[in-house]
Order: structure tokens, then sequence, then C-alpha cells
């Protein structure tokens, strides 16, 4: 069994993600009530901290705990946003490095926008892969997009990997799934057809790509969206309206271009059907947009544990040797 703690855990993309890569998971911290109570409601056996990150102590966990994970808040990174980077105040890599020096995982993972990649956060960026060198870990940095691991999404996400400098084994980043990625029409047809619309079968076929990034955007500003001018004209390509988000699937009678309902958003970011996100329909959106696909945190997590298992079977050989011979 491995552990981990993980932070900003949002609606819990990254937290279920590694809990199907066989993590167990000691505490979640996330500050947002809304966010909190859909952890729980989901998962009642999770240790969900509901608490701003900056009180949360990592010290009573150190040496106990085999990853630590979070999906910092992108807005500092994002291009929707200032850019504002490390002059942010939502900038929450120190935070993360705070903890990282505290708890002293065996591995660490960070989740982020495709912006942190972007020149202008250069010295930034080569400044957080120092510290995590400076803690004792080999960094690991790249660029994941969400399609190539079974998501019908197109969302480019950093992800950074730290594997301490004495780990007996290299981190190698998921490879690219060879089945094809369904397209929206493909996951999202029995939907679709909910209620018996007669043109369902036709929007399918019309619906044949992967979808646009989805947005959660911010609790300031607008109700639900499908996202900028540009996504909305890619969705409306798709026959997909995106200027709102549906109820429910469209009648047996409807005309014209459909909605997604929040469901129908949560299963293109990975989420399972029985994932509940509650009944407020702009927050439920946010959360869905703002989250870490799972099946994408469930393939990195799979990578870190190949590196933890081969630990753990060096440590036991090595157990197994005289003194003389383990020198």
């Amino acid at each position: 069994m491995y552990q981990s703690i993980e932070i900003c855990a949002g609606a819990g993309g990254q937290a279920l993600g590694l809990e199907m890569a066989g993590f167990t998971h000691v505490a979640l911290v996330e500050y947002e009530k809304d966010y909190c109570e859909c952890l729980m409601r989901n998962r009642p056996q999770w240790n969900v901290c509901c608490m701003d990150v900056h009180s949360f102590d990592g010290k009573p966990y150190r040496g106990r705990i085999d990853l630590l994970a979070g999906g910092v808040p992108c807005p500092p990174f994002s291009v929707a946003g200032k850019q504002l980077g490390a002059d942010d105040e939502r900038d929450l890599f120190p935070q993360m490095l705070r903890l990282v020096e505290e708890i002293a995982p065996r591995a660490v993972m960070i989740e982020n926008v495709r912006g942190l990649l972007a020149p202008k956060f250069d010295r930034y960026r080569d400044q957080i892969l120092q510290a995590l060198k400076d803690l004792g870990y080999r960094p690991h940095i790249n660029l994941l997009n969400a399609s190539d691991y079974g998501v019908p999404q197109l969302r480019p996400r950093v992800v950074i990997v730290g594997i301490p400098d004495d780990a007996p084994t290299t981190f190698h980043f998921p490879v690219k799934m060879q089945e094809r990625t369904k397209s929206v029409g493909e996951t999202l047809y029995d939907l679709m057809a909910a209620n018996g619309w007669t043109q369902a079968e036709e929007w399918k076929s019309q619906a044949n790509r992967i979808a646009p990034t989805l947005v959660g955007g911010s609790k300031k500003h607008g109700g639900p969206d499908l996202g900028p001018t540009r996504a909305r004209k890619a969705w409306a390509e798709m026959g997909v309206d995106g200027k709102g988000v549906a109820n429910e699937a469209p009648a047996k009678d409807f005309v014209g271009m459909p909605r997604l309902t929040p469901r129908m958003l949560a299963r293109l970011q990975g989420f399972p059907d029985s994932w509940d996100f509650g009944q407020k329909k702009t927050t439920a959106c946010r959360m869905i947009g703002n989250a870490f696909p799972p099946p994408v945190a469930c393939q990195v997590g799979l990578q870190i544990r190949k590196v933890l298992e081969h630990e753990r079977i060096h440590s036991k050989s090595q157990e197994g040797l005289s003194p003389s011979l383990a020198v």
C-alpha cells in the first residue's frame, strides 16, 4: 500500500486517478467548501482537510508519505489570466515546496497549466526545479495531452515529478496509449440520446473529434459555458451550443444545436458517471472544468508506483545482504 497526501485537491480528479493507481490518501487539503463537500460526498472514507494550505502542517507526516501531490492553482500562469506568475497571490508553489521539505515524501507530483512552460516563466520554472534538487529530488517535467491517455479532450497539462536522488531506478512519463481515443460523439451518444432525441445518431456523426479544452473559470466571472469565442466555434462545428450548459439532455423532438450537461462535461473530463458534483450547476461546471483528468493522473501515478516498488525491492535485497556486502 502506498500512502499519499494531496493539496489543492479540488473536486477530486487527481485524487481519484491516484486512487486508481493504488495510492491511499492520508489527507486531502482543499480550501473551498463546495469542493470539500464534493470530496466527502463521493469518498466518505477520505480524510478531507477543508483549510487553507498555508495552515497545513506537514511535519507530523514526515517520513510516512510515499507521494505528495497537488494541482496548485493555475491562474498565475494561465493564458486566460494576467500571467503574474510568482507575483500572483494565488501562486502556491512555495507552499508545495514547504511541504516537500517538511514531509520528505518518497515522490512528488505537481500539475499545472501549459502556460508554466512559457518563456516569460523560464526563470521561475528553473527556480522550482532547482528547489526540488536542493531538497534531494531529481525533477522530471513534461507536457502531457489528455487525449493521449483516452480522455476525449484537447487538454495539455504540465506535470512535474520529483524522485529522490537515491532512488535505484529512473522515472519515465507514461507512453501514449495505442488505442484510438473516442470522439465526443462516441463518448456522449448515450447521454445525448437519454430522452429519446431523434437526431442523436446524426449528431454523433457530426461530433467526430475530441473536445476543446474544458474551462472552469473562477467564481468571480459569469455562469457556466464552454469557453471563449474560439472554443465555442470549435464546439459549434461539432453541433454543440457552447454559450451555456443544459440541465438535461435534449427532448425527443429537439431541433438545433444541443448544449452539454454537467454530467456530459464530467465524462469528457474522465470522471465516472457516479461522481456527484452536487446540484449547483455553475459550481459543478467550475469543479469539472478545473479538474485534472483522472485517467491522466492514474497513468502518471502508475509510473511513480513503478519507481516506489523498485525501491522497496532494492531496499529488501540490501537488507538481506551481510553488513560487509551491503557497503
